[in-house]
């Protein structure tokens, strides 16, 4: 086994010479294997030895039991040893988590911290080929991610250094022989034998029908995962750069656009991974409640011949198509409770830092040039102050070329205004309910405004016009 090891170390040098490791250990085979074998090259390769040991507190006595047959066996070989308690139950019901998935955050953790306060380069597990065939079978019925299939990580970056498994190589069979023929005695978890958890079941049940067929099945599980790693990585850089490419982020709020135009020259695979970084962007943790058929939804809205629709996801997030562009952001309060007097003379600061100034003007002047400009000829005691708001079902202005008026709404489809801009658009109303000015986009004829003998100019700032 040591052989097995010792090469698949060198494949994929996975371990340098003068490095801090910390190593879990809980006392089981695995880990007590691994502490052996790593204990028993620490002079060739001056490696630095410090053991990690948690007590779950979730077997009474018997916990208690492992952390101090862990701290004998530092003892006796002269190996560095820290070790904590931790209250899983209490933490599983507060994070409403399942024992085993609190039981791991709170392990890791530790191992954070500690990782840190040694500046250690590895944090070295006893993870075995078989948790490996385990965890494949068990996102295989899962999952329908293909980066699911990565498996357990052979390394990753963590803390200051990074996480690595070199018994990856190994079997769970290969283990125990290992203790044998060493003399190591580990502790047992009697909780490992009952299929009360999947993964025991899936190790009790589906990975020895799948040796019979093929006793290698370690290797092959792991050649895969490897594959499908190196894989995923190379995708995953080209959908950053496709992400930096057709993405548009916006801040305050937090909110992103995307032209569906360019997302769709991209290939597929990228397209899937273009749509999870913007996931990944916007949720600072990605909630339990998302899932595949999101992303059904995302591929189904893109697609749609509709120019209009938009889908809600988990967390009040939105994702909005209009035309040829699709926008998230978290939903805030309704629109339509926005609104703000604006007096003649005087001012007004919206929410988001533009401003809109009126004041009275006397001829000569140019009229109507500038598209962030409204004059108007208006009677200042009965239509003003003017109000500034968001649309409201029902307005309407009048517009040159039309007998009539025209929705409000009906101009934001001919202007193709993207939706979920057309309740955050800011109006000029008078006092009589008429709509004077669509900012920056529509004024409205003389016909609705042409009530008195004062002239008023308004005037629309911002760093960017709109």
């Amino acid at each position: 086994m040591e052989y097995e090891i010792d090469g698949f170390i060198k494949r994929h040098d996975l371990l340098k010479p003068h490095s801090t490791l910390l190593i879990g250990v809980s006392g089981g085979p695995d880990s007590m294997a691994l502490l052996y074998y790593l204990n028993a090259r620490k002079h060739q390769w001056d490696f630095h030895l410090i053991v990690l040991s948690v007590d779950h507190g979730l077997r009474g006595e018997a916990s208690r039991e492992d952390v101090e047959y862990v701290r004998a066996f530092c003892f006796e070989h002269n190996i560095a040893f820290h070790n904590t308690s931790v209250d899983v139950p209490t933490y599983k019901k507060k994070h409403k988590l399942g024992t085993q998935e609190a039981a791991r955050k709170m392990r890791y953790t530790f191992f954070y911290e500690q990782m840190k306060q040694h500046q250690a380069d590895y944090l070295v597990l006893g993870h075995h080929g078989d948790d490996q065939i385990e965890t494949m079978l068990m996102r295989l019925t899962r999952s329908s991610n293909p980066a699911a299939l990565t498996g357990i990580p052979l390394r990753r970056e963590f803390a200051t250094g990074q996480i690595i498994r070199p018994f990856l190589a190994v079997t769970k069979k290969d283990i125990e022989s290992y203790c044998k023929e060493k003399g190591i005695t580990p502790r047992r978890d009697p909780s490992n034998e009952e299929d009360l958890y999947t993964r025991n079941f899936f190790r009790m049940h589906l990975s020895p029908l799948l040796k019979e067929q093929n006793p290698n099945l370690h290797r092959s599980i792991q050649k895969l995962s490897e594959a499908i790693t190196a894989d995923t990585h190379y995708l995953d850089q080209q959908a950053q750069k496709a992400f930096e490419s057709i993405v548009h982020i916006i801040n305050k709020p937090k909110q992103v656009e995307c032209s569906i135009i360019l997302l769709k020259k991209y290939p597929f695979a990228l397209q899937r991974r273009v749509f999870h970084l913007i996931l990944n962007y916007l949720y600072d943790v990605l909630p339990d409640s998302l899932h595949y058929g999101h992303e059904e939804q995302f591929f189904d809205l893109i697609h749609s011949e509709r120019a209009n629709a938009s889908i809600d996801l988990p967390k009040k997030m939105r994702m909005t198509k209009s035309y040829q562009s699709i926008h998230f952001q978290f939903q805030e309060e309704k629109a339509h409770n926005f609104s703000y007097f604006l007096p003649v003379p005087g001012e007004v600061r919206l929410p988001d830092g533009t401003e809109i100034v009126a004041s009275v003007i006397k001829p000569p002047f140019s009229k109507n040039q500038d598209r962030n400009v409204l004059i108007v000829q208006v009677d200042v005691e009965k239509q003003t102050p003017f109000l500034v708001r968001y649309r409201q079902p029902g307005d309407r202005m009048y517009v040159k070329g039309l007998h009539g008026r025209k929705k409000v709404k009906d101009i934001f489809i001919d202007k193709k205004i993207p939706l979920h801009q057309r309740d955050r658009w800011p109006l000029i109303v008078d006092q009589q309910g008429d709509v004077l000015w669509v900012i920056g986009l529509v004024k409205g004829t003389e016909k609705g405004h042409s009530n008195g003998h004062q002239f008023i100019k308004i005037e629309y700032r911002s760093n960017e016009n709109i």
